[in-house]
């Protein structure tokens, strides 16, 4: 697919690795519908985006609530009078032990508060994104693209029960996707980066930071725009579907 005049929505575009993407696909030509919660970072990107000479619009919505998702799909179609790439990027995280021992005694465990809030914004959130954006692009006629942001932590890491659960089924919806949809010309991909320079790890002290990258082959934290160059190839590539690219610098944890 050709980038230039297309529309691209993309969740929990306000910032970090969402405005990344946000930016590059403006630096191509795309028009922008940017979701988020936070209205000010969504007015920042936009007016980033809007530098590029493209259309960038922002949406508040809620990922977890069904309505809200499919009044937002709506009105991006009415805005932009199409809606050909999805990238569902919203995501948080609460991370705790899944129980947390000492001394032979249980002093803590993870909170099925904590375990149902990553489950509905980081799984929930993208299938209700992922489906209502088929069902418009199946309506258009004209295919799509959908890419999923899933993450290194799919594979298991400590702590992250909920979180890893989450991006596991992440990418295992995009391969679902990608065999269901390939017929009305909807291909679907994902991306698990490893850790990355956002703003959640902008604080790290020097110690700590040197012992997230310590692990990582290239000795480095990945850069938002690194990931947000794969998200370009998975929509330009029409050959690509059905697959999980991991940009991790070569860590396996």
């Amino acid at each position: 697919m050709q980038i230039k005049g297309k529309t691209i929505a993309i969740t929990g575009g306000g910032r970090g690795l969402g405005r990344a993407m946000a930016l590059e696909f403006a630096a191509r030509g795309g028009n922008l519908a940017l979701i988020d919660l936070n209205l000010a970072d969504l007015e920042e990107t936009r007016a980033q985006c809007a530098s590029h000479a493209v259309t960038a619009r922002h949406y508040s919505c809620n990922v977890t609530n069904e309505e809200a998702v499919s009044a937002t799909m709506d009105a991006i179609v009415r805005d932009f009078g199409s809606l050909d790439v999805l990238v569902n990027n919203a995501g948080i995280v609460k991370d705790a032990l899944l129980i947390k021992v000492k001394d032979g005694a249980v002093v803590g465990k993870m909170t099925l508060d904590q375990w149902n809030a990553v489950i509905a914004v980081n799984l929930t959130g993208v299938f209700l994104c992922g489906r209502e954006a088929a069902e418009r692009m199946v309506r258009s006629g004209q295919g799509g693209v959908i890419v999923n942001i899933s993450s290194i932590s799919k594979d298991g890491n400590a702590g992250q029960t909920n979180y890893t659960a989450a991006k596991a089924g992440v990418a295992a919806m995009s391969t679902t996707w990608a065999k269901e949809l390939a017929r009305f010309g909807i291909r679907v991909g994902a991306i698990a980066p490893g850790f990355c320079a956002t703003d959640i790890l902008a604080g790290m002290t020097p110690e700590t930071l040197a012992k997230v990258t310590g692990p990582v082959p290239l000795k480095r934290l990945g850069q938002p725009a690194e990931i947000a160059q794969t998200a370009v190839f998975i929509v330009e590539n029409d050959f690509f579907t059905g697959r999980t690219v991991q940009v991790d610098g070569g860590l396996r944890i």
